[in-house]
């Protein structure tokens, strides 16, 4: 018979601890740490769309996509870098765009022997022309066949649109019939002369009429369609003293809008302006 023992069971007891407090970890809170970064980052992404201009929007999206201008001749082809390399035409077709894309804008498109919009020597020599042209409309040239009386009534400014050629009225000297389109001799003149002297250069043409304003108050205001005549009769004379038509882009009646003197009867009111637009 088997002694007994007097000793007791021993029994051990094992506690699985859950730490987290029962949320399983933090993961979560980096995952939506993510979503709520990536929240603020499409409201102001919406919020600078709508808050620039179009313009520097532009800026923005050249800034993060710039290209590598190299030629005027270069173009691109099928490799990585648009050609075997970086800085070689050996394989590229010179189509004359530039290392931009296949269709660029004025923009993006590559001008120059460096690749570089350099327009500094065309403002020069455009600047040099709009001169030359202004000293023999004022009759100050010396080959000039401008008289003193044709020349009174000239006045030429250069502004960023342009060469403005202001042809005007004075009280004894009129350009149109009073009240009409129809041209005075001196308007002739002045007409042949300015498309003559005009002719060394290409630039594009813009005409504009001014009035001066009726002295009372009608039902049936004629300045805009008065404006607008002349200036198309300043068309067709310039057209007719050898300006090629094509050159000519604009043709504009502003009426009594744009006054040069205080007083908007004045003859002075009544003009033409010319603009050899820059290129």
């Amino acid at each position: 018979m088997a002694a007994q023992s007097n000793e007791a069971p021993v029994i051990i007891k094992k506690v699985k601890k859950v730490s987290g407090g029962g949320h399983h970890g933090g993961a979560w809170k980096v995952a939506y740490a993510d979503f709520v970064t990536a929240m603020m980052a499409f409201f102001l992404l919406m919020w600078l769309l709508n808050a620039t201009t179009e313009k520097q929007r532009k800026g923005l999206a050249d800034y993060f996509s710039p290209s590598i201008p190299l030629a005027r001749v270069s173009g691109g082809g099928n490799g990585a870098f648009q050609g075997d390399t970086m800085f070689t035409e050996d394989v590229k077709p010179q189509n004359g765009i530039g290392a931009t894309k296949e269709n660029p804008t004025d923009s993006s498109r590559a001008m120059g022997d460096t690749g570089v919009a350099d327009n500094q020597q065309n403002d020069a020599e455009e600047e040099a022309s709009f001169r030359q042209i202004a000293e023999e409309l004022m009759g100050r040239g010396g080959e000039s066949m401008v008289s003193i009386d044709m020349a009174r009534h000239i006045v030429t400014r250069v502004t960023d649109e342009g060469l403005i050629i202001e042809l005007f009225e004075t009280k004894d000297a009129r350009l149109f019939q009073d009240g009409t389109d129809h041209p005075t001799p001196l308007m002739r003149d002045l007409l042949r002369m300015v498309a003559r002297v005009t002719a060394s250069v290409d630039n594009h043409v813009a005409i504009s009429g001014h009035v001066a304003s009726t002295p009372v108050v009608i039902a049936r205001n004629p300045v805009w369609a008065l404006s607008n005549d002349r200036a198309n009769e300043t068309r067709e004379l310039l057209e007719a003293g050898g300006m090629q038509a094509k050159r000519i882009s604009r043709v504009t009646g502003h009426a009594d809008r744009d006054l040069v003197s205080a007083n908007p009867m004045s003859e002075r009111n009544n003009r033409i302006e010319i603009t050899l637009l820059r290129k």
